[in-house]
């Protein structure tokens, strides 16, 4: 949780924490700037729809996507507005710059905003940058801020390397993130000690489309590993059944009794072992 004892700030921060649990999943649905349409099949709005009611405790849009949505859903599920953008067709798409601001966020009725650094891009000094003034702009307005850091770019070789994950996350709470999303770093011990490093909540990617079991197991391995939740996508909107998915994950993540009956039958990776 935020150590910031605005209750403008609070009373946000317990939105998106709404199971009370501090732990969370985010569905971030901002591909759509950098990869084109995600949702083929059904409408945005419908998507959107299925997750909130499927335990989704948070998803993520750029401000136009609002106008297309039902501002009903945001009653179980909470807005995070994301802020930064590029595209696969740029000389650079690892250059990520800023779209929107914290003030517009505010204006669209956001509980949160969120950000992206590529850290060891070509670009990486304005994204720091970015990062740097937009939180100022969060404390300023009292707007929680989740920081998506990533290892990527000319300069890294292994996007999952734990010292530079653990150098990511850092970054992220010095520059005053309240949560930060990044790379699941390979096992649960390695993550652990990412984990264990940072002062502020962890989520870890999503990725590729994968069977159910491995999206689930991928979820298990990644709380057993000291992480707060996931921030997951594809993963989600690109199963055949979204809502039934979402449902799955939030299970694990906040651990209701059916789920909490499962894990109890199956033995678990202990963190450090």
């Amino acid at each position: 949780m935020s150590v910031n004892n605005s209750f403008a700030r609070e009373v946000r921060i317990r939105r998106l924490y709404r199971h009370g649990d501090q732990r969370l999943f985010v569905v971030p649905l901002d591909h759509s700037v950098t990869d084109g349409p995600i949702a083929r099949a059904s409408p945005l709005n419908e998507l959107i729809g299925q997750l909130a009611d499927n335990g989704v405790d948070a998803v993520v849009l750029h401000k136009g996507s609002l106008r297309y949505i039902d501002p009903r859903w945001f009653a179980s599920t909470s807005l995070i507005v994301h802020l930064s953008a590029s595209t696969v067709h740029a000389p650079d798409p690892d250059a990520k710059y800023l779209v929107a601001s914290v003030e517009e966020a505010l204006r669209l009725g956001a509980d949160a905003v969120s950000v992206h650094v590529n850290l060891g891009s070509r670009d990486e000094m304005r994204q720091i940058a970015d990062l740097a003034a937009v939180s100022d702009a969060c404390d300023r307005w009292n707007m929680p801020l989740l920081a998506m850091m990533y290892p990527r770019g000319p300069m890294v070789s292994n996007s999952r390397d734990p010292e530079l994950v653990a150098h990511a996350v850092t970054l992220a709470a010095d520059l005053g993130a309240d949560i930060v999303k990044t790379m699941y770093v390979g096992s649960v011990a390695e993550m652990s000690d990412v984990a264990r490093g940072c002062p502020i909540p962890i989520l870890v990617a999503g990725g590729a489309p994968d069977s159910e079991s491995a999206v689930l197991s991928y979820v298990e391995d990644a709380l057993c590993g000291g992480s707060s939740g996931v921030a997951m996508g594809r993963n989600v909107f690109q199963a055949p059944d979204p809502g039934a998915m979402a449902r799955k994950i939030s299970d694990l993540i906040h651990c209701t009794f059916e789920a909490a009956l499962v894990r109890s039958s199956q033995p678990l990776a202990v963190a450090g072992s």
